[in-house]
């Protein structure tokens, strides 16, 4: 464990989904849900807000908010700025970083040689305590406060699953978000779930985007009805009402 202090340069949120950054002044951290009026928050995400520290943009000759970051801070040593770490601000708001954000496309019209750009392009992180922070604002960085998620979506899969309480269930779309992957991962999930042990998780807790049972989960039905859970036949598939069922996780929950 090991500490270090360092100060706010960059805040940016996203208002609307196809809209750029906004800078901002000042923004609200929202436990468990991530900057407030943000299109990026949701509950459920490990990725509720992406810090990134000043040094990285400067010495990349990157303009910030290109890296489609919502925190910039400075002074804070790559070691330090790290999954498993805390930063912790004068108003009391606390980020628990979760994993590296991985380069990917979306950045290549900034940096050239985006796919060697792994580490530099800043850590997410999820809000556990809530407050307000501004531009110039000190912070301070714990070292090893948490476990790092793993930076294997597959192992990110089965992490969220297992914990999915019995009588729940949660569809395609909650498990993307609970993996903090966007939605090019939808055609991975079946994958997963063909691979996965159904005696070590409970994968007939998850239905397809539809609210569908999934034909190749082993004992879906039987297994959802023992736990109490209302089936309707429609044609050739068997249904769930999602809405009366739906696991409404927590982030903070899902991680501890």
């Amino acid at each position: 464990m090991s500490e270090q202090s360092g100060s706010i340069v960059g805040l940016f949120r996203k208002c609307e989904h196809g809209e750029s950054l906004r800078p901002e002044q000042s923004v609200f951290l929202e436990k468990s849900f991530g900057i407030q009026g943000d299109v990026n928050g949701h509950p459920i995400s490990p990725r509720q807000v992406l810090v990134v520290r000043d040094e990285d943009l400067r010495e990349a000759a990157i303009a910030p908010g290109s890296l489609r970051e919502n925190l910039i801070i400075q002074n804070i040593d790559a070691d330090h700025l790290k999954p498993g770490s805390l930063l912790e601000f004068e108003s009391g708001a606390k980020i628990r970083l979760t994993f590296y954000c991985e380069p990917c496309k979306k950045i290549s019209e900034f940096v050239e040689d985006w796919k060697n750009f792994k580490g530099k392009r800043g850590v997410l992180g999820v809000v556990v305590e809530s407050g307000n922070v501004a531009i110039a604002n000190n912070l301070q960085v714990t070292t090893a406060i948490f476990k790092p998620l793993s930076e294997i979506p597959y192992e990110r899969f089965l992490s969220f699953v297992s914990k999915i309480p019995a009588g729940k269930v949660v569809t395609y779309k909650e498990v993307l978000l609970g993996m903090g992957v966007d939605r090019s991962y939808f055609r991975a999930i079946p994958q997963y779930l063909k691979k996965t042990s159904t005696d070590d998780y409970p994968l007939h807790r998850i239905l397809n985007s539809r609210g569908e049972l999934i034909p190749y989960v082993p004992d879906q039905e039987q297994k959802l009805k023992s736990e109490g859970l209302q089936l309707q036949k429609i044609g050739q598939s068997i249904k769930i009402n999602v809405t009366d069922y739906l696991w409404q996780a927590n982030v903070i929950a899902t991680l501890s």
